[in-house]
């Protein structure tokens, strides 16, 4: 797809981290974006010196996903691309000091980084499908998900996250399949470690430790190395189907 002034972006979680990125390297190449995030202030904030829109969004609740959907369409005319960014990522054991890991926060973390995903991309898609073909191929839309490196490796204490991140690799064929007699696309990454807020929250020697572990380059990914790779998905036509791994070459240890 041939990014142009004329091109509308989503991207959910799109207020910080991975999803800000995107947002950012989107609407430097001239796509109008629309922020879909729970955090107002941030949002606002980062679509405002975007020259775009942001939408108050709880990803996990389709209600909310669908007057979102309708705000973008009302005001940009379209939506032709979707990222997915939306996520949480809380610890905990299966099993911890005898009790049974908290089901409602495992409901919680799929409803967000599943159900969300699910929501957002289901209900753009429908969007997509009414776009013209933007090119010869007959393409009418890209749609972009996070999974995670924890879907195949996922650490003690992340049941619950990896267990959302699989469900979005899971996902990300059959959806494709399913899109692709509309002419819509979907790629998933997989991202491994990467300068988030949620990283960026710890002490610097234990980023620095983190950052170590990858084999190279070693250190944490940079965000905007995540959006490279979103817009060249978007970019490039034969990318469908596929979950791609960003992680240089790290396999998670059990802790």
């Amino acid at each position: 797809m041939h990014i142009t002034n004329k091109t509308t972006a989503i991207i959910a979680g799109g207020a910080s981290g991975l999803g800000a990125a995107a947002a950012t390297a989107l609407a430097e190449v001239g796509a109008q974006v629309a922020i879909l995030d729970m955090n107002t202030r941030a949002g606002t904030d980062l679509a405002k010196t975007l020259d775009g829109m942001f939408v108050e969004t709880d990803v996990s609740d389709p209600t909310s996903v669908s007057a979102a959907m309708d705000a973008v369409k009302e005001t940009l005319g379209a939506v032709h691309i979707a990222v997915n960014c939306a996520g949480i990522a809380p610890a905990a054991k299966t099993v911890s000091k005898g009790a049974a890991h908290d089901p409602v926060v495992f409901v919680k973390t799929i409803n967000v980084n599943l159900i969300g995903t699910f929501n957002v991309a289901t209900q753009a898609a429908a969007i997509m499908s009414e776009n013209d073909p933007l090119d010869g191929d007959g393409m009418r839309g890209v749609i972009v998900n996070t999974a995670s490196v924890a879907a195949y490796e996922g650490q003690v204490g992340q049941v619950a996250y990896a267990a959302s991140k699989g469900g979005v690799v899971g996902m990300t064929l059959p959806m494709a399949r399913d899109l692709a007699p509309l002419g819509i696309r979907v790629c998933s990454i997989a991202p491994g470690l990467f300068k988030t807020p949620m990283l960026e929250g710890l002490p610097q020697e234990v980023q620095d430790s983190l950052g170590a572990q990858v084999p190279f380059p070693s250190r944490l990914g940079d965000p905007s190395e995540y959006a490279q790779l979103v817009r060249h998905i978007v970019e490039n036509p034969m990318l469908n189907g596929e979950v791609i791994r960003l992680d240089g070459a790290i396999r998670m240890a059990p802790r």
